[in-house]
């Protein structure tokens, strides 16, 4: 496929950008689920796809193959996400020189998790410490499209908010072109985020991504392995259902499609799903912002052009 840099895509600046995240999966049952959902989701023509790599990096070949294979046989833009942990600086340009030679435009650099069954992340010998060295490295030698992780309830390591929109900031002089945030569930937290972020010169776009609630499991495992919080009338809502799974999605994606439409009446630059290599949830969704088009001054909540008022 053609060349398709995202952050060419957010510069353009005539539409919300819509993409999805996906993970490599780990059993060949999985891996069957991760193109069923593809192939669900390919007719909603996201403008890209992003693969994550794993705790430690422990899925670069398998998440290459996967960008591989979503680029050339689903003809969809992907992004591979990219971390600094386990891997020497030799290491690191022998993938970003994999990357090149597949033809990759994007990569997402992150500084990454540990590696499973270890607590505290530390620096591998001959390695990079922080995403920012990784930015550096990528921006310095390579031509890729460059993306990077933020986070509007700060990041979890962080020994404040104003140091980690420091380091942040950092990140986007050394070569970052827009920027994905962790996922969250009050908005408000994402317009002071973006003003915070605004008010140092961080200027890129900054993307939201979103997760829809599915299960109450789901809910607290990723809360509890990222720190977002959410807010307590959801919280309500969601225990009042607890007694039906069906419900409990039901009102998942109601309150994300809520959620996504605020965000874009505001001017998000678009919206990046956390689909978890399921479809549903983010067809329903993205169906239903499409047809509603809450960027759309001219346009009604139905997708037709807005009339006067009627006298009644």
């Amino acid at each position: 496929m053609g060349s398709m840099r995202i952050d060419e895509i957010y510069a353009s600046g005539d539409r919300p950008v819509f993409s999805f995240e996906f993970f490599p999966p780990r059993t060949p049952e999985g891996e069957a689920n991760l193109y069923l959902a593809l192939a669900a989701l390919r007719s909603l023509a996201p403008d890209f796809v992003s693969v994550t790599y794993g705790a430690g990096g422990s899925t670069r070949g398998k998440t290459l193959e996967i960008v591989s294979r979503i680029r050339d046989e689903i003809g969809l833009e992907a992004m591979a996400h990219f971390t600094c942990v386990g891997a020497t600086v030799d290491e690191l340009r022998s993938t970003l020189d994999e990357m090149g030679r597949l033809g990759f435009e994007n990569v997402l650099a992150l500084r990454g998790d540990p590696p499973q069954g270890q607590e505290e992340w530390t620096k591998t010998d001959g390695g990079l410490e922080f995403s920012r060295e990784l930015v550096e490295l990528i921006s310095a030698d390579y031509p890729f499209s460059i993306g990077a992780a933020c986070f509007p309830e700060t990041h979890i390591h962080a020994t404040s908010s104003e140091d980690d929109l420091r380091y942040l900031k950092e990140k986007v002089d050394a070569g970052v072109g827009f920027l994905i945030t962790q996922l969250f569930f009050d908005n408000a937290l994402y317009y002071d985020f973006v003003a915070r972020a605004r008010a140092i010169g961080i200027d890129v776009p900054i993307v939201p991504g979103i997760l829809p609630i599915t299960t109450h499991t789901q809910l607290a495992r990723v809360t509890s392995m990222c720190g977002a919080t959410v807010p307590d009338h959801v919280l309500g809502e969601l225990d009042e259902r607890r007694a039906s799974t069906e419900a409990v999605a039901e009102f998942g994606v109601s309150y994300a499609t809520m959620q996504c439409a605020d965000l874009l009446a505001n001017g998000a630059p678009g919206i990046h799903f956390y689909t978890l290599n399921r479809s549903p949830a983010t067809r329903a969704i993205l169906s239903a912002l499409r047809l509603w088009r809450p960027w759309d001054p001219e346009r009604t909540a139905l997708g037709e052009p807005r009339r006067p008022p009627a006298t009644v």
